[in-house]
């Protein structure tokens, strides 16, 4: 590898910004969306696949990869892309989000966490130094710190407990960070829905030398207006030279209104795991291929998309895949969405460049609604 991590802006419009960020592997251009490739794998999808779709960039998972099948023997395999033939940039997050939802047991103190795999029940101490070495065996190109991510609605005492725990674990992240061409560490923004404690956390992270930061603990319950408010409240004590990163966000809505506030990064499962229910995103809205009122539709999900399997496909027959448990249904609506997801996020960069993101959000909203009333 070679080359060395950046970040520049090459238009605005608003607080809204593309750009484009470079790695040892690639350039990832912004505002993008990461495919989520939990367990070396976008699930149902080919790694060309994602790629021809317009991925630059997939995220990987810690906590399942440390489990299976083990950061370790990935590393003598080659890393993690060259294990899962994926030659573009990967970010991996910490772990910390599934430990504290997945694991069986777990105990948490100032060292890290102590848990019990969900899978086999095996014991394991995930500290923010464990964290940086998987992530460094993994070879990902884009690391980040260990924090706690608290549900919301939570109490303010425990939003601050948490947040000033993820920021003395952030600084030990940052220590441990293994400096390499091309390869970077973001920290993470935590304080629940408590503004005060989002800006002191914002604050303490851009004096640590990150290069990026991102805003965590937000789409895990709270109303889409708690969710904007925060990343309004967050923006302005952000480093602008550096990439801004949504964590775990989320819809093709939650999207647009972030890129609006100037966030330039995102990733979700919500386009893969709908796409394995039968749930279709298009420029025309959700469809719902289950639904039996496709079942004699000969038209296609959308004739005007470059993705075939939205094209060229009627939704007769996704619908009759999707009753009939043909796993080709899953595969097919899976690319369907993540080529809509990266379809949004060019249409974004584009309206950015030419400076008319109003004018291009008012009409995929509308695009939307109309589909919302055809539906019903």
């Amino acid at each position: 590898m070679t080359g060395r991590f950046a970040f520049e802006i090459d238009s605005g419009d608003g607080d809204a910004r593309s750009g484009r960020i470079f790695t040892a592997r690639g350039v990832v251009r912004t505002p993008a969306f990461m495919p989520v490739g939990t367990a070396a794998t976008v699930k149902a999808m080919f790694p060309q696949d994602v790629r021809d779709a317009g991925a630059d960039i997939v995220l990987g998972n810690v906590y399942h990869l440390m489990l299976r099948p083990g950061a370790e023997r990935i590393a003598s395999l080659g890393g993690l892309h060259e294990f899962m033939r994926w030659p573009g940039p990967i970010l991996t997050d910490s772990g910390g989000f599934q430990v504290m939802s997945l694991s069986k047991l777990r105990k948490l103190d100032e060292r890290g966490v102590a848990f019990q795999s969900h899978i086999d029940g095996s014991k394991h101490l995930l500290t923010p130094e464990r964290s940086m070495e998987i992530q460094a065996l993994l070879g990902s190109d884009i690391q980040m710190q260990l924090d706690e991510c608290v549900p919301l609605p939570c109490t303010d005492a425990e939003a601050e407990r948490a947040m000033r725990l993820s920021l003395r674990w952030a600084e030990r992240s940052r220590k441990s960070f293994a400096e390499a061409p091309g390869r970077a560490i973001f920290g993470i923004v935590q304080g629940g829905a408590v503004k005060p404690l989002r800006i002191e956390s914002a604050k303490a992270l851009s004096s640590m030398d990150f290069h990026g930061l991102a805003i965590g603990g937000l789409a895990v319950g709270e109303p889409q207006d708690v969710m904007i408010d925060m990343i309004r409240t967050v923006m302005p004590h952000l480093p602008e030279h550096k990439p801004h990163y949504l964590m775990g966000v989320g819809t093709p809505d939650d999207i647009v209104e972030a890129v609006m506030r100037g966030v330039d990064m995102f990733d979700c499962v919500m386009p893969t795991r709908a796409g394995r229910h039968g749930l279709a995103y298009t420029r025309f809205g959700k469809v719902n291929l289950m639904n039996a009122r496709h079942a004699d539709d000969r038209a296609p999900l959308d004739p005007q998309s470059s993705c075939a399997a939205a094209r060229d496909y009627s939704r007769a027959y996704l619908h009759h895949l999707f009753k009939a448990r043909e796993i080709l249904g899953m595969m097919l609506l899976t690319q369907v969405n993540i080529a809509y997801y990266q379809e949004l996020m060019a249409g974004l960069r584009e309206a950015i460049a030419m400076r008319r993101l109003a004018d291009f959000v008012a009409e995929i909203k509308e695009g939307w609604a109309r589909g919302l009333e055809a539906s019903v």
